[in-house]
């Protein structure tokens, strides 16, 4: 007779017996007693490695001390606009520029750091070009003395007799002041040819180092050096012919 395979199921369960759920299993890792790494980009010191979590103690005392450092920093007068800065420049010669103050702003300059820079340019740059300046005036005279003379050739000539005649005939500082400039030059050259006498050594200079240190500055004057205003360069040579020109 053909095998009923319900009852041979049944009885091979034990006769139809309830039959216990299968366990579920620990997870592998429960089983093994292994604890959770540190989180990646977690620092070290927030990570208690003995229980397997995270320090949030010192995390929540480390992100006070933050906050506390930040709120006590002060703050930066930083302006809504690059043309909100108000800008002081301490030279005629140098004024703002927009394209730098574009520039400081997208870096974030404050007000007081956009003016330190206009400060510092002030302080280092206008030495410079003052002695740049100085250079090139004193090229564009050589150029003139050059002409004056009739050329190269006759103005290195002429040179050298002014220099030799000048240091023994005349104050050092009287000298020294003349040669800086093409009218300085032309007195000297007109007093050593004897249309102007020129004032000899051990002649009464200091009675006059008034006059002639007014004279001095007045030919640091950019209208002076800078701009030529026959105004100022007629003074200047006057002055000095006032001053050295022998008395009768």
């Amino acid at each position: 007779m053909t095998e009923n395979l319900l009852d041979a199921g049944l009885s091979a369960t034990g006769g139809g017996a309830d039959v216990a759920p299968a366990s579920t299993p620990e997870p592998a890792t429960a089983a093994a007693g292994v604890r959770p790494g540190r989180p990646a980009g977690l620092p070290e010191k927030f990570w208690d490695e003995r229980a397997g979590q995270v320090r949030l103690d010192a995390l929540i005392k480390s992100y006070a001390e933050l906050e506390r450092k930040l709120g006590s920093l002060p703050a930066r007068d930083v302006p809504a606009a690059p043309d909100q800065y108000k800008l002081v420049v301490k030279s005629d010669l140098l004024t703002t520029d927009a394209d730098i103050n574009r520039r400081l702003h997208a870096a974030g300059f404050s007000q007081e750091q956009a003016q330190l820079v206009y400060d510092l340019a002030c302080e280092r740059l206008m030495p410079m070009i003052g002695e740049l300046a100085a250079m090139f005036e004193a090229d564009a005279q050589i150029d003139r003395l050059t002409q004056h003379f009739g050329g190269g050739d006759r103005w290195r000539e002429v040179a050298r007799q002014i220099d030799a005649w000048g240091r023994a005939r005349l104050p050092s500082r009287v000298f020294e002041a003349l040669s800086t400039t093409f009218e300085g030059v032309v007195a000297m050259h007109r007093m050593m040819q004897g249309e102007e006498p020129g004032l000899m050594r051990g002649g009464n200079a200091t009675d006059n180092a008034a006059d002639e240190a007014s004279l001095k500055q007045l030919m640091r004057d950019p209208r002076y050096w800078k701009h030529q205003d026959p105004a100022i360069v007629n003074k200047v040579r006057e002055g000095f012919r006032r001053l050295y020109q022998d008395k009768a």
